[in-house]
């Protein structure tokens, strides 16, 4: 009798049982999770020193015109409570702009560090939503440090307590079309000329997005009211003086509102394209 005859051949039921199944994939909800909370972590290690570096054009901003051009005489006393919700708005955007647009410069250059995200078993979509939430909160705690920061500076605290529910509501949304416009710049421009596009882009939308002045007493430069009228943070400062300083004059907070929350729909969507379209090349 052969060696074959007496070895019995395993079936093909029993060798498939034989091999140990596939771990599971975890959930999405749960991955999701996960990698917010990584995002979370990372960024709170390095927050300081991206906030200084954010911060201190604000900070100096209101030092410079509410206090040295106010002992000069060349600004009014009352000029704080124009600026300083200009300047709570401006922190925010600019925040959120850069903390999500300069880390995808770095993972989608040359080292293409952005794979472990697209690796891992999420949506491309949900990985970019992750980033622009990450980015959505930092431009929030910009606003959080920047507001008391800026209240010493100036010598005042526009708003109190009731303005705190509209301000958060503004801010998020502010911070949100930062974030969005922020991930489209990185994702669509060429990465060698992100550096000196961001401050062809960035500064425009400092000096025209009403920061240092309401839109309606732009009426006698129609033209200049209609460039700052096509800016979104100018919706985002005026929010914030309809809340801090009602007082002062601003546009009306349905139509801040509204025009926020249409940019931040078409800007998450172009932001979600153009970092699909740049994942996969």
């Amino acid at each position: 009798m052969s060696l074959a005859e007496v070895t019995p051949v395993p079936s093909s039921d029993a060798t498939a049982s034989s091999v140990p199944p596939a771990p599971p994939r975890p959930p999405v909800a749960r991955a999701f999770g996960a990698i917010l909370w990584r995002d979370l972590f990372v960024a709170g290690k390095d927050i300081w020193f991206v906030l200084a570096q954010v911060l201190m054009t604000p900070l100096f901003m209101l030092f410079i015109f509410t206090q040295v051009l106010t002992m000069q005489g060349i600004v009014g006393a009352g000029f704080a409570d124009i600026l300083l919700p200009g300047t709570v708005a401006l922190a925010t955007f600019t925040t959120a702009l850069q903390s999500v647009a300069v880390p995808l410069v770095k993972e989608f250059g040359f080292t293409r560090e952005i794979e472990d995200r697209l690796l891992s078993p999420l949506p491309t979509a949900l990985v970019a939503v992750g980033k622009l939430m990450v980015a959505t909160l930092r431009g929030l705690f910009a606003a959080v440090v920047v507001y008391p920061l800026g209240a010493l500076v100036v010598g005042s605290a526009p708003g109190g307590w009731s303005a705190l529910p509209l301000s958060l509501v503004v801010v998020l949304l502010a911070g949100w079309v930062g974030a969005a416009l922020g991930m489209t710049l990185a994702t669509v421009l060429p990465l060698q000329r992100i550096q000196a596009t961001f401050s062809l882009f960035v500064t425009p939308i400092i000096w025209t997005g009403c920061v240092h002045y309401p839109w309606q007493r732009l009426a006698e430069m129609p033209w200049f009211q209609v460039a700052t009228a096509a800016n979104p943070m100018t919706y985002a400062a005026e929010a914030l003086r309809a809340a801090m300083a009602p007082h002062v004059t601003h546009l009306p907070i349905s139509l801040c509102l509204l025009v926020l929350s249409g940019v931040a729909v078409a800007a998450t969507a172009a932001a979600l394209w153009a970092f699909a379209r740049r994942a996969v090349r």
